[in-house]
């Protein structure tokens, strides 16, 4: 094959993700590469490999992807990748780490456009309880809505410690005020009755929002689950509801967004970064603030 479209796919991790991999596949690249294992001292040899190795106007055919599961570190390959061009032998970068930038923006998008759609209101000054803020969905999500002027708390079920370390990390990095909060037996129905909108993030199989505990939340306006593994993580959402009312909810009016619903968002965000490093004129270096940008131009255009 002449001049084939060729993604090398950079992640610290033991094992690359077999989900980029397809859906890289799936965009349009001809070979998708896997590089495990690699250090952030490693990307900018790595880079240079790659866009040495073609000549200016067959290196636009060669594109990065940066996995993982730490979006710090990602971000930091990244730019390391971006600082190891040598334009015009320059490419185009996604880091996506665990896909978990792809996933919040859709989480993101998809709360925003149903409180748009059944309140006739913005994320702007909601109150929004990000359960299982520590892992890379959570704290992505919770980035992205406390720069969208949500009022944002993040939980964890571990430890307080951990909460706090996640917020720190996000204030730090991002300049984003973030708060954190227990979730334990004493104080769950306390946070959970003042949450207008609630994001589910913890890990697969495990339900943090009980109907009980939904029996408490007295502002729900919206509530997105991302687990796709029996139970849900939110009691009541089905994985395919993208707005059906939450039964169980004591405001009357909370609308759920389920684990398939947002995933079927996140493939085509994924999908169309991917396609926009294969056909972009320019070098495009793309994390979580485009991914949720074209997250929400997909949910308003009705998609």
């Amino acid at each position: 094959m002449e001049n084939p479209l060729i993604l090398h796919l950079f992640t610290p991790a033991a094992q690359a993700s077999p989900f980029d991999v397809n859906m890289a596949y799936d965009a349009g690249y001809d070979a998708v590469v896997p590089y495990t294992g690699v250090t952030l001292a490693d990307v900018a040899g790595l880079t240079r490999d790659a866009i040495f190795s073609r000549g200016p106007k067959r290196v636009r055919r060669t594109g990065i992807c940066i996995g993982g599961r730490d979006l710090d570190l990602a971000l930091d390959m990244l730019d390391a990748a971006r600082g190891a061009m040598v334009p015009p032998f320059a490419v185009s970068v996604l880091a996506d780490p665990s896909g978990a930038f792809t996933t919040a923006a859709a989480v993101v998008a998809a709360v925003e456009k149903h409180l748009r759609a059944k309140h006739d209101t913005a994320l702007t000054g909601q109150r929004v309880l990000v359960l299982g803020g520590t892992g890379p969905v959570g704290t992505a999500a919770a980035t992205l809505a406390a720069q969208e002027g949500a009022i944002v708390e993040l939980a964890s079920h571990s430890a307080l410690g951990r909460a706090q370390a996640a917020c720190d990390r996000i204030r730090t990095r991002y300049g984003s005020s973030v708060q954190a909060v227990q979730i334990d037996d004493g104080s769950a129905a306390k946070v959970v009755a003042r949450a207008e909108v609630l994001i589910a993030a913890a890990r697969a199989g495990v339900e943090v929002v009980s109907g009980a505990l939904l029996r408490e939340a007295r502002a729900l306006l919206v509530a997105a689950d991302v687990n796709a593994v029996p139970p849900a993580g939110i009691a009541g959402i089905g994985a395919m509801d993208d707005g059906a009312p939450v039964a169980a909810a004591a405001s009357g009016k909370a609308a759920g967004i389920g684990a398939l619903a947002i995933g079927n968002l996140k493939y085509q965000v994924e999908r169309s970064l991917f396609q926009s490093m294969c056909t972009s004129e320019k070098t495009l270096y793309l994390d979580f603030r485009h991914a949720f940008a074209k997250a929400r131009e997909l949910t308003q255009a009705g998609r």
